[in-house]
């Protein structure tokens, strides 16, 4: 869930406040999801810029609208997936028979 760091800000009124007037903004729909055509429910308000130690407690990144986006689980985990491979080299590989091999 939530990093040790960010527990207190999503336990928070104004968070709680925040996340839901956003989504009901939206209109309660995955932003991703139906720029593609597709209506799914949103469930999640993600920080675009996310939120680390630094930037937690100013409200321009934490509780703008401009860096929220409500999506679903399914582009949550994209988005976060997508993170990840940015940020750690692969060490392994998918030969051309499907195996997993190391780099």
């Amino acid at each position: 869930m939530s990093k040790e760091f960010a527990r207190a800000f999503y336990d928070s009124t104004a968070w709680r406040q925040t996340r839901k007037a956003y989504a009901s903004s939206v209109g309660g729909l995955c932003e991703r999801c139906l720029r593609s055509g597709r209506y799914v429910a949103g469930e999640i308000v993600h920080h675009i810029n996310h939120l680390t130690p630094e930037n937690i407690n100013d409200p321009d990144i934490a509780l703008d609208w401009s860096n929220l986006e409500l999506v679903c689980r399914e582009c949550h985990a994209e988005i976060h997936e997508a993170d990840i491979k940015r940020r750690a080299p692969r060490r392994y590989r998918v030969d051309k028979t499907g195996r997993v091999v190391s780099i």
